[in-house]
């Protein structure tokens, strides 16, 4: 199904702020524990970019997928999109780079920080 031009135009220019903002460490990226894909929160909105293969590997389709926090629509696009491909192909390096040293996470975990908020 061919994309509204307009709507591909819009769609590249969030994925080159997404990739700008990570380039710059405006936005930060984690992966989750066992998990196949690195999510940041952005303008309330979840990113979620996978897998996590090797940027090597490229057999294997990369996607974005946006969703707000406060809405159940959502977007994804693919590495196999042939407007946007390329795109999303740029940013997983640009994530890739940002977060190669940083450990896996767990967005679940009960700590501290988290007790305080709901006691206080």
């Amino acid at each position: 199904m061919a994309r509204d031009v307009t709507v591909t135009d819009r769609l590249r220019k969030m994925v080159a702020r997404v990739a700008a903002l990570t380039r710059e460490g405006g936005l930060h990226w984690e992966r989750q524990v066992g998990s196949a894909h690195r999510y940041a929160r952005w303008n309330n909105n979840l990113l979620i970019l996978g897998p996590d293969n090797p940027l090597s590997d490229t057999n294997r389709s990369r996607y974005l997928f946006v969703t707000p926090f406060d809405s159940p629509t959502c977007i994804e696009i693919s590495s196999s999109d042939e407007q946007l491909g390329q795109d999303v192909l740029d940013l997983a390096v640009a994530v890739e780079s940002s977060t190669i040293d940083e450990p896996p996470t767990d967005p679940f975990a009960v700590t501290d920080e988290f007790l305080n908020a709901l006691t206080d």
